[in-house]
């Protein structure tokens, strides 16, 4: 994908609005989501695996004590990854928040 793709209409990256949750505390990344509603009006918590639970974990935390009233979107799906045992099929999460 060229630069001039991952620009939206509004000049930023695709990924500008997107918190990658991993394995750091949930509050890292509340804080991460909050910082970026300040920026945009929605925001995309991508997870897979085991992080799956800290993502909805964050979702909730910002909706109910952050940003009361952000309206959720979830997409759920599977990828595969290919390890040195052949490949592995990865549960993963996306949860676009907007805010209202």
């Amino acid at each position: 994908m060229t630069m001039a793709e991952k620009i939206n209409e509004t000049g930023k990256k695709k990924d500008d609005n997107v918190i990658f949750v991993g394995k750091k505390g949930v509050m890292a990344y509340v804080l991460a989501t909050v910082t970026q509603f300040n920026e945009s009006d929605e925001v995309v918590i991508k997870a897979r695996g085991r992080s799956i639970n800290r993502a909805v974990d964050v979702a909730e935390i910002v909706r109910n004590r952050f940003v009361v009233g952000a309206v959720p979107s979830v997409e759920i799906g599977t990828e595969e990854i290919k390890g040195d045992d052949g490949t592995v099929n990865v549960s993963t999460i996306e949860i676009t928040l907007t805010k209202i």
